[in-house]
């Protein structure tokens, strides 16, 4: 195992991201972020800039030990198949998670998304005008564009992540063997994220054990989920595709939230949303038996390194 270029890798993707993090922190949190513009706080664009800590990784490892391009991982091939999957699938499983949490808690639900209703109502106070669109319509053309477009746009920055986690690490960890790859790649995924956990992304502060639960529950979801986006890369070679899927479930993983019950008080550890326990089942399921899967032909032997070489 090229245990030097793990540690540097992983060295520079905790470093650069965790720094971010901790200025997060030092200007109020996610909480009490200071807002630079009307609905914008310092925390977003901070986030955005911290998930490409993987990326930047890959580049300085790659710089330092010389260790080139040739096996790049941000290439368009492979077969179609997984990336038609990687668009549409996460998203589809999101969605049977948070319908598996409302048919456990069917009070909460309220098909008439009453969370958009109560913006459009606090709209029309502020610009004291009416919104020339209902909240039912509104939430259609959401949940459309979470479907279609969405998926698109947040794979930009997923593949900040995706081009570190499902680009690099996880083929440095091949001689772990498929199942011991995706346990590692995917806790220390999930670890690289506590920071911000701690500081209520996700799952906010009001839940049992908090943060430790917190840490707990998104090394689920991250197990899982990094179960499906590796499979992706290892179909396709590429992490492109997991880019892909970790931008639909970005844009998906929330949709639960719309249809909560005015009044609702839901445990974020177990949903609606995707990262929850529960709301999280659809991605569990199928990432548990990836993991658990070997693709045919994988090989548990590091990729060899052409020093200086690139393409």
């Amino acid at each position: 195992m090229d245990r030097r270029r793990i540690i540097i890798f992983l060295a520079v993707a905790f470093g650069f991201t965790w720094s971010i993090d901790a200025v997060i922190w030092l200007t109020g949190g996610l909480a009490d972020s200071p807002e630079l513009v009307a609905g914008l706080t310092l925390a977003l664009p901070l986030l955005t800039v911290s998930m490409f800590g993987p990326a930047i990784a890959v580049f300085v490892t790659r710089w330092v030990t010389k260790e080139g391009w040739a096996n790049h991982r941000a290439r368009f091939n492979g077969p179609v198949w997984p990336w038609v999957a990687m668009l549409f699938g996460p998203s589809v499983l999101a969605v049977v998670g948070t319908i598996g949490y409302f048919l456990v808690f069917p009070d909460q639900f309220d098909a008439s998304m009453p969370i958009l209703a109560e913006q459009l109502a606090e709209a029309e106070e502020m610009t004291g005008e009416a919104v020339p669109i209902p909240a039912a319509l509104l939430g259609i053309i959401q949940i459309a564009a979470a479907f279609t477009i969405a998926p698109l746009i947040n794979a930009i920055p997923a593949f900040g992540e995706e081009f570190g986690w499902r680009g690099y690490l996880q083929w440095k960890l091949r001689p772990l063997g498929w199942t011991k790859m995706l346990l590692a790649t995917n806790v220390i995924w999930s670890v690289w994220h506590w920071p911000v956990i701690a500081m209520g992304h996700n799952y906010g502060f009001d839940y049992p054990g908090a943060p430790w639960t917190g840490f707990l529950a998104m090394t689920v979801f991250t197990l899982a989920v990094g179960a499906i986006l590796g499979w992706s890369a290892e179909r396709t070679g590429s992490a492109l595709p997991a880019a892909l899927g970790h931008g639909a479930i970005n844009a998906t993983a929330a949709i639960g939230l719309l249809f909560l019950a005015t009044g609702a008080e839901p445990s974020s550890l177990l949903g609606p949303a995707a990262v929850g326990l529960l709301g999280g089942v659809g991605l569990t399921v199928v990432g548990v038996w990836l993991m658990f899967r070997e693709p045919a032909g994988f090989e548990a032997e590091a990729e060899p390194v052409v020093v200086g070489e690139g393409s």
